[in-house]
């Protein structure tokens, strides 16, 4: 019972050669003139198939009073999927474990009947069992073997699956704990793309042995272990009638498995060389370089398996006699072709004498491989290698059974080809190589895309020095650190644009971004989704510039461009190296000053919006987010419009290029904006960069957003919104909060980290951490120049939708006085923010953000600086006072999107408030 994959021969042959050969037994050896006339083998069989789709062959051997029965399922590693690995070989090990009529022991009980070469192994294409039996014992065998393949489940129990899986474990850790044994995992996962069949060990992965479960094993049996996926083989003293007779005793009644898919070639070739490096506790250095190729019953296969004997095939192999004879910088060198079913690797092993130079050795062979390409083989290294091939198979034809024998041979070319003699077609193909064949065929799969994994020794002498620190106790925690950003310094252009500028010279970069009192709000009722779309469009095309043209110009000055919306502003933004500057705000004016809105673009981003749009309304969070503006600030607010700022169907079917030019004509201002710039200049250099390049650009008349005072509702509501098949609730919970710049702004903040703004939180840890009911829920305050959003939201799982609202609402209740916050709860609070408030000033970007916070919504200059004051002066008295007037659990607006049918009645009966039901759009629903 066994993994059998081909390279662990590679690595055995290597591990042989590195106990050392003497210099006289490693003289290189004479070859003859010519080839020796070997014949090909020819395995004669007879080959029949049962009704349900068993395919036999029987080949006649009575040299012995032995048959040799192997049998092979077409099922491997490469069959299995992401996440459900290493069932292929957990399942050949429950195959030995006896079967419904069958209760015993495989191996003990064909052992007590003198089997011999008994055993089983899996590999990536095929699983297979194979014993040698007595004449005289072969029913017992056949009545064992078809009573696995028809009778087993029945004895399949979950005892039975705990020890089985127990034991593959074991083999694996063993496999791992072996010197090298690190490589294994490594070559398969860095060789080949994720989901590839073959980019996963053949034992698997031990989590997912660990969650195999009796449904994914019976499965697994049902769907892969059919006659009709099946191959058997009888080899030896039996004849065909006797077999036939046999076989439909025993296996006729099984029924056939289910269709099957079958794998294509897949040779995933690479190219460029990577390189992985690993400790192991080795000790002598090892490199593995792999590269994918062509598999089994390929003309490559051939090619490259004489390649590979050419290189690395033993001690007449060009490897070996530079590298460990001639140059002794290795002890082993190995070169070989390794074929499976859909792809192939060709592989190099070389192993350094213990402390030698292993880049040496990589050259060296490096330089053996480059002129084994560059000239090809010589004449007699080629009649060695095809001697070697030959001879090898000329052998099997002794065995009938076991590994290697002639049943094996028959079933594999049955099983890959569907004709057993696909063998005498390869070793026709040997025969025929020649020098240039072999040479072509290196060159074409050897000349790129190669993987290095080079295993060192794990360093000896290393030890733990003496503890330096009295690990009893926790050292004192340092203290909030007080911010001290650049200043603000401040100007106005010629045409009224207000300037800010914060310089940083750490890095030669300089980012601008233009803050446009626009937003959603400046929308009108009738066509929400203009703001966004006009600030969307602005890359798109200039009075002289096209759509691409404008990508290629700011990726050749190493730019970066972004327009964007929210409820208050439009924001335009621009990263510019500072070699570049110039040229990138001369585009960066150009396309404020000057777009476009080309029709054709407008067109094609049209369709796109209507597309988001539909998305938006299939996403649970999106669609809560869609329809409660309208109804926390009521239909006619300059808040009302979707927060995802694309507006509706309706309005973007409506909209028109003119739209998008009548709002830039009618807030694009320069006395309605203010530009910010952060980054490695000064005043006295941007300024007169920034005149010119705004010179254009002319003061105007700009309407004002009414942004109204809205009251909260006299009691809760709850809007229903029906997603039918939903498998989670997305429960939201809102109402409004004073506007960003109030006084109580930034405690309030700290409120709502306690409350639902972190991982911590009371929400979170409440219906994540104790209940199991979510994977996580939050609150926000959305910043807004007005009253803002303040808003849960809790993805539930569907069947704990009531609960879940219900512990929302106590929640709610709690913070608002219920359960006060405690000192040990505000500190927590006050220590994350504060204490990670300087890691968010790194970039220029970072403080390109926090300004624009300072501009947008009018907070003192000194906001940031002096925040970690503010905050740490707050009490928990203070703070309860804040909640209790700040949240309003009676008098929330909930949505719910999910499942109704499941849902519906269980929201009803909280008795929360009235309960109205409504469309993705917002419209009730009767």
């Amino acid at each position: 019972m066994a993994v059998f994959v081909r390279r662990t021969l590679q690595m055995a042959v290597a591990l042989a050669l590195a106990t050392g050969v003497s210099a006289a037994s490693a003289a290189p050896a004479k070859s003859s003139a010519s080839t020796p006339d070997i014949p090909i083998p020819d395995v004669k069989y007879t080959k029949f198939t049962l009704k349900n789709g068993l395919t036999v062959l029987v080949h006649e051997d009575h040299k012995t009073p032995v048959v040799a029965v192997n049998t092979w399922y077409h099922v491997g590693s490469k069959n299995e999927k992401v996440g459900k690995t290493g069932f292929a070989h957990l399942f050949e090990h429950l195959m030995f474990g006896g079967s419904d009529n069958f209760k015993k022991t495989y191996l003990s009980a064909l052992q007590g009947i003198g089997a011999t070469d008994l055993n089983g192994t899996t590999n990536q294409d095929r699983t297979n069992y194979f014993q040698n039996v007595p004449t005289s014992m072969l029913d017992y065998a056949l009545f064992a073997e078809s009573d696995r393949m028809g009778h087993l489940l029945g004895t399949v129990d979950k005892k039975t699956l705990d020890l089985q899986r127990g034991v593959v474990q074991n083999e694996k850790r063993q496999g791992e704990n072996q010197p090298y044994g690190v490589a294994y995992e490594l070559l398969v996962t860095n060789t080949y793309p994720v989901g590839h069949p073959y980019s996963w060990t053949v034992i698997g992965k031990m989590e997912d042995l660990d969650a195999a479960s009796m449904t994914d094993v019976q499965d697994w049996f049902k769907t892969n272990y059919g006659p009709n996926n099946t191959v058997l083989v009888l080899s030896g003293d039996i004849t065909p009638e006797v077999a036939r007779q046999k076989v439909e005793q025993y296996y006729g009644h099984i029924p056939p498995g289910p269709p099957l898919a079958k794998h294509e070639a897949w040779i995933a070739k690479r190219t460029g060389t990577h390189r992985t490096t690993v400790q192991d506790r080795v000790p002598q250095s090892r490199i593995y370089r792999t590269w994918n190729v062509p598999g089994l019953n390929t003309p490559e296969e051939a090619l490259l398996d004489l390649a590979g004997q050419v290189l690395g095939g033993g001690k007449t192999s060009r490897l070996y006699k530079r590298l460990v004879y001639k140059d002794q910088i290795a002890t082993s060198a190995v070169g070989s072709n390794d074929s499976s079913e859909i792809g192939g690797q060709f592989d190099m092993t070389l192993t350094a004498r213990p402390g030698g130079d292993v880049a040496k050795m990589e050259r060296a062979a490096d330089e053996e491989l480059q002129a084994l390409m560059k000239n090809g083989p010589t004449e007699a290294e080629l009649r060695l290698a095809k001697t070697t091939i030959l001879a090898r198979y000329t052998r099997m034809i002794e065995r009938v059974g076991g590994f290697g024998g002639k049943s094996d041979l028959l079933a594999s070319c049955q099983t890959y080809t569907g004709n057993p003699d696909c063998y005498k077609v390869y070793l026709q193909r040997i025969k025929d190589a020649t020098p240039a064949s072999v040479k072509k065929a290196m060159n074409d799969w050897l000349s790129d895309g190669d993987f290095v994994l080079q295993v060192d020794p794990y360093p000896t002498g290393l030890v733990a020095g003496k503890p330096g620190v009295d690990r009893s106790k926790e050292p004192a925690l340092g203290k909030p650190m007080a911010l001290k950003l650049p200043e603000m310094q401040k100007t106005t252009l010629s045409n009224g644009l207000k300037v800010v500028l914060a310089e940083r010279h750490d890095a030669p970069v300089v980012n601008f971004q233009l803050l446009l009192d626009s937003g959603y709000a400046s929308d009108t009722q009738d066509k929400p989704g203009v703001a966004s779309f006009a600030m969307r469009m602005l890359e798109e095309g200039t009075k002289t510039r096209k759509s691409l043209e404008i990508g290629e110009a700011f990726e050749s000055m190493g730019a970066q461009f972004g327009a964007s919306s929210n409820l208050d502003s439009g924001l335009v933004y621009l990263n510019t190296l500072k070699a570049t500057m110039p040229q990138a705000l001369s585009l960066y004016s150009d396309l404020i000053l000057n777009p476009s809105f080309p029709q054709n673009e407008f067109e094609r981003l049209q369709k796109d919006r209507l597309a988001a749009i539909a998305r938006e309304k299939t996403v649970p969070q999106t669609m809560a987010l869609r329809v409660l503006p309208s109804i926390l600030y009521g239909q006619d607010h300059a808040y009302a419009k979707p927060f995802t700022g694309t507006g509706t169907e309706a309005s973007v079917q409506r909209m028109t290029r003119d739209d998008l030019v009548k709002h830039h004509a009618t807030w694009f201002k320069p006395n309605n904006a203010t530009l910010l710039v952060v980054g490695d200049t000064t005043l006295a250099e941007v300024k007169p960069m920034l005149e010119k390049a705004f010179a254009g650009w002319k003061a105007g008349e700009v309407p004002k957003k009414v942004l109204g005072k809205v009251a909260a509702p006299e009691k809760s509501v709850v809007y229903l919104v029906d997603r039918p098949g939903a498998l989670q609730s997305v429960i939201v919970g809102a109402q409004l909060a004073t506007p960003r710049n109030d006084p109580d702004a930034l405690p309030l903040e700290i409120v709502n980290h306690l409350f639902g703004g972190s991982f911590n939180s009371r929400i979170n840890m409440n219906l994540r951490e104790d209940k199991h009911w979510s994977y996580g829920v939050r609150s926000m305050l959305q910043p807004a120049v007005g009253q803002r959003p303040f808003m849960s939201v809790s993805p539930v799982q569907t069947d704990k939708t009531r609960e879940s609202m219900q512990e929302l609402v106590r929640e709610y209740r709690d913070i608002a006085g219920g359960k006060l916050i405690t000192a040990e709860e505000l500190k927590a609070a006050v220590d994350n923010n504060t204490l990670g408030l300087p890691g968010g000033f790194e970039t220029a970007g970072q403080l390109t953000n926090a300004y624009t916070n300072i501009v947008q919504f009018g907070l003192p200059d000194d906001y940031y600086n002096t925040y970690t004051q503010k905050v740490t002066a707050l009490t928990p008295a203070q703070a309860n006072t804040l909640a209790a007037r700040s949240f309003t659990p009676d008098r929330l607006v909930w949505i719910v999107v999910g499942d109704m049918s499941k849902v519906e009645a269980g929201i009803r009966s909280l008795n929360i408030g009235e309960v109205r039901k409504i469309d993705a759009d917002g419209k009730p629903v009767q």
